[in-house]
């Protein structure tokens, strides 16, 4: 089975990624990652990819996708795949489908995480980062204790420059001018599944295990 998982910047869909891959076995084939991964390992397509990057132009979709299918054409990908961050349009979508298709695979669910416009914008601006062990608040949801400091080390807390409310709107307002027309393709598609990602982790993850049928959901409330 092969999912692809979308959501605002905000919705939780990275972390929702990473939970839902335990649960189902599924592998998360993250765009970004194979970007990393190619260009670290310096393969034939990271070069190929570099190539494009050092020059200051987008990399083709065509090379993303050569990546994805050299991806997932590997053993631990036979159970099937969640992929995050790619497509994001819907000519993409349509890309990636005919190069599945040739490959004896295809898109079975899409699973869309819907918040509100509100919460996105509270989720995104209101994050804290500890300079010095990492650990992640948020001022509107889980604050700390003592306002700038962490409670794990006491180390300062930051706010990234691109965590602010104007630049958080203008993300949101990217996302989905360039997302909408996919999501609608997907409907049409008879293929997407609507996910309230408000709740608990653990309840969205129960939600989309349940909505892929995959298995009752007992592991995830099991972990929660």
């Amino acid at each position: 089975m092969d999912v692809i998982l979308l959501g605002a910047p905000g919705a939780g869909k990275g972390t929702q990624a990473k939970v839902l891959e335990e649960h189902t076995g599924f592998v998360h084939v993250a765009s970004g990652d194979l970007f990393r991964a190619a260009l670290r390992q310096g393969t034939e397509l990271g070069m190929l990819a570099k190539s494009y990057m050092d020059r200051g132009e987008l990399v083709p979709d065509e090379v993303v996708i050569r990546m994805i299918i050299d991806r997932i054409s590997r053993k631990d990908c036979d159970l099937g795949v969640i992929f995050d961050g790619f497509p994001r349009t819907r000519d993409q979508a349509l890309a990636l489908g005919q190069e599945l298709l040739a490959h004896g695979r295809r898109i079975d669910y899409v699973l869309f995480l819907q918040v509100p416009d509100a919460v996105l914008l509270r989720r995104i601006a209101g994050r804290q980062t500890c300079k010095t062990c990492g650990t992640t608040y948020n001022i509107y949801y889980f604050p700390p204790k003592r306002p700038e400091i962490c409670d794990e080390c006491q180390g300062k807390l930051y706010q990234r420059s691109d965590d602010t409310m104007e630049t958080a709107r203008h993300r949101l307002g990217v996302y989905f001018a360039q997302t909408m027309p996919l999501i609608e393709y997907y409907r049409q598609q008879g293929n997407l599944i609507e996910i309230d990602g408000q709740g608990e982790i653990s309840l969205v993850t129960e939600t989309m295990v349940r909505a892929l049928g995959v298995n009752n959901g007992a592991d995830v409330e099991k972990s929660a």
